[in-house]
């Protein structure tokens, strides 16, 4: 009995991205379900969470880098003597 440990950094499959857009899809779209065939259906809201599934992935992992890389902010020296000299000549 092993159990698996996920990590903080796990990166999203397309997947996983493909099933969790299905699974949204399908329930946004239940109403639409009763004037068209199950198979078709299911067969349509395949096809759409494809389409989606790479993009999410790809947004995901962009976030992710954002996220565990800040961006470094340096000081600007100010050299208030130099420019007040320079604006009086």
């Amino acid at each position: 009995m092993t159990e698996t440990k996920e990590t903080k950094s796990r990166k999203l499959s397309k997947k996983e991205a493909r099933k969790i857009a299905y699974e949204k899809l399908s329930s946004a779209l239940a109403e639409y379900k009763i004037g068209i065939k199950e198979k078709r259906f299911a067969s349509q809201l395949k096809k759409a969470s494809k389409l989606f599934a790479a993009d999410i992935a790809k947004a995901v992992s962009r976030q992710r880098q954002k996220i565990q890389k800040p961006t470094k902010i340096k000081a600007v020296k100010s050299n208030i003597s130099e420019q007040e000299s320079t604006a009086v000549v």
